[in-house]
């Protein structure tokens, strides 16, 4: 159980594991993080911005609030969940064992829903620094000052916008998709707060309502901004490596975490092209 140990100016997250900030924060999850030359790695969500460390194995958060911390930055991290646990269920499977032994750091960020939706509506048929600059630009364009930087742009301001007064974002065909989704968020249409009451099933097929989201995107706006752990985004990668080296079939000791494992199966492969395994 991490000790959480409210200081002057920061939070210090004590004898935590299965928390790699490289790890998580620069994994394809989310695109708003970055890191300067020290190690410091800083970034805005839900409107707030804060910075993380690593400090002899001790996580310092500094510009969060003991309240913010509680309200959110602590599920935002995902830091109820015992990833050891998880770790050591996945470990029945040899080929598991070795990714989720080398992805280990990586936990699942909750995301706010509606920009977690937007980010995968941008990364399709797209390469990271891509779907950041795109990112970047539609947040400073759109959104509100931040510290330095910018706030994600809400539902109800994209919404207010043409795919044309879009065009300064550059992100091609995507415009469209992510007017649709911000104008069905906004109206009501859509509740993405609630798709993390239903079943999975339930919240994508709510989610393939909107125009360009697919299975694909829609399970990664359930995973990383939803909370369902069950989704198991498929890009071209996992489908070969469910292919290639588990069968066709996602194992069974994945069950109700199988988003975990994918994030896992994703790194390991990204990191490791030339390995054996992958």
């Amino acid at each position: 159980m991490n000790d959480i140990v409210y200081e002057k100016n920061a939070i210090r997250i004590k004898n935590v594991k299965n928390f790699d900030l490289a790890q998580t924060l620069d994994c394809g999850q989310a695109f708003r993080w970055s890191v300067n030359d020290k190690g410091v790695w800083s970034g805005v969500a839900f409107g707030k911005y804060i910075e993380l460390y690593n400090d002899n194995g001790d996580i310092i958060i500094t510009g969060s609030s003991e309240r913010d911390f509680s309200d959110f930055w602590s599920d935002y991290f995902d830091l109820p969940r015992d990833y050891s646990a998880v770790i050591d269920s996945f470990s029945s499977n040899e080929t598991l064992r070795l990714a989720a032994s080398f992805a280990s750091g990586i936990r699942i960020l909750r995301q706010e829903p509606f920009e977690a939706l937007c980010s995968f509506i941008i990364s399709q048929n797209n390469n990271i620094p891509r779907i950041k600059g795109i990112i970047s630009r539609l947040c400073e364009n759109f959104g509100e000052p931040v510290k330095e930087t910018y706030s994600f742009p809400s539902a109800e301001k994209l919404a207010s916008l043409s795919v044309e007064d879009l065009a300064p974002i550059r992100s091609g065909f995507r415009a469209k998709y992510i007017i649709d989704a911000a104008k069905k968020v906004s109206s009501g249409e859509i509740d993405l707060d609630s798709l993390k009451n239903l079943s999975y099933d339930e919240a994508q097929s709510v989610l393939l309502k909107i125009k360009g989201v697919g299975p694909k995107v829609a399970d990664c706006a359930l995973l990383y901004g939803c909370g369902h752990i069950e989704a198991f985004p498929k890009d071209v990668w996992i489908k070969r490596a469910i292919n290639e080296y588990f069968g066709g079939e996602i194992p069974e000791c994945t069950k109700g975490a199988a988003g975990i494992a994918q994030q896992y199966i994703f790194y390991y492969i990204r990191e490791n092209q030339n390995n054996k395994h992958f």
